[in-house]
């Protein structure tokens, strides 16, 4: 974890990019971002609005599983709540858009 202030998302995301080196940590992201896009559809749709109580913890479950077990870093999430959570979905962008290194 670094110990350095970020004060902006700018200046952050390098090192959210950096605590997410490993390709199987960057696809469990990804893989959870989908899910917590199509439960939430899936939820309006439905209109199932218990189901967006899951969007937690599909979106950070996938992560976590990535930081503990591949990764093997704390994620920045504790200590970037906000930025972590606009560099996942930056990095999910990237990754289906091809500007990201998978």
């Amino acid at each position: 974890m670094s110990s350095k202030k970020y004060n902006s998302f700018k200046e952050f995301y390098p090192f959210y990019l950096a605590e997410h080196s490993n390709k199987i940590c960057r696809l469990l992201h990804v893989v959870g971002s989908s899910l917590v896009i199509l439960v939430l559809i899936s939820s309006l749709v439905t209109q199932s609005y218990l189901m967006l109580l899951s969007l937690p913890i599909i979106g950070y479950g996938f992560a976590w599983v990535g930081h503990y077990f591949f990764e093997k870093n704390i994620p920045a999430t504790f200590t970037y709540p906000l930025y972590s959570f606009i560099g996942d979905w930056v990095m999910w962008w990237q990754f289906f858009t091809g500007k990201l290194n998978k």
